[in-house]
């Protein structure tokens, strides 16, 4: 028998609330919310635990809880909620009725297991905006790149913005954190091409072999990459601008270079 919850107020939902809203205690209790079905089954496909099963069975149906749980091999809590609690824990009006509560991953560098000899990898610097870091994980999963790497991250990954605005994607590909240096360490021992984005000692995108070991450096759009990047590139690179403009939103950026990359990688 599922336990059931019918108020806000209960102790638990409480905690759960907070859970979602500070990163804080994200990090002390090594959990996070997730919201959605297919988010759900994403973070079970990359291998994150899932500790609680939250259910508001007026929007789902028992089938499809059944479904998801019978995807892992261990036991998963359900409760059973009502909608007021089950509005009180989502951020979207209109989702399939389902969340749940699971374990953080270790996020550090050397959790990063290549596939093969020649990574493709993904370098954003100090990046704020859970929706630019939501686009560049959809980007980062639409290339099918090895790693994404967040150099001096202001926004924990497991903010409910991020996994909202990534539509599960946080989960599809490796991720770590570091500080910038860490990250230019990392990728110099792994003997990795690091080609940074930036608009000095640029030259244009599409005339570079990726073809080789390659991380592509992304840094915010107000700012660029910091000199320490800057100082430590194989090469800039740069998208030429045809309009008035001389810059573009990071993600579409991002995606611009990596299907490059990933253009050469099919034709070599």
């Amino acid at each position: 028998m599922h336990k059931h919850i019918t108020s806000a107020q209960n102790s638990y939902i409480k905690e759960l609330v907070q859970l979602k809203e500070k990163s804080r205690l994200r990090k002390q209790t090594q959990t996070f919310l997730i919201e959605g079905l297919r988010e759900i089954s994403l973070a079970i496909q990359g291998n994150y635990p899932i500790e609680t099963i939250l259910a508001a069975t007026s929007i789902i149906n028992n089938e499809e809880i059944e479904k998801l749980m019978s995807s892992v091999n261990y036991a998963i809590e359900v409760i059973e909620i009502s909608n007021d609690v089950y509005q009180k824990l989502a951020l979207r009006e209109s989702t399939e009725g389902i969340l749940a509560v699971a374990k953080n991953k270790d996020l550090s560098l050397n959790s990063i297991k290549f596939k093969n000899k020649n990574p493709l990898i993904l370098v954003t610097e100090a990046p704020e905006k859970p929706g630019n870091i939501g686009a560049l994980l959809r980007t980062a999963d639409a290339a099918g790149i090895d790693a994404v790497l967040i150099a001096n991250p202001k926004t924990d990954i497991y903010n409910p913005n991020i996994i909202r605005s990534s539509i599960g994607c946080v989960f599809t590909t490796q991720i770590a954190t570091g500080t910038t240096s860490e990250i230019i360490s990392f990728l110099k021992e792994h003997h990795i091409n690091i080609y940074g984005a930036a608009l000095t000692a640029s030259v244009a995108y599409q005339t570079l072999d990726y073809t080789q070991p390659s991380a592509i450096i992304v840094g915010t759009e107000a700012t660029g990459l910091t000199d320490e990047w800057l100082q430590n590139t194989s090469k800039n690179i740069i998208i030429p601008m045809r309009g008035a403009i001389d810059s573009m939103n990071v993600s579409v950026s991002a995606a611009i270079i990596l299907f490059e990359a990933v253009r050469q990688r099919q034709n070599n």
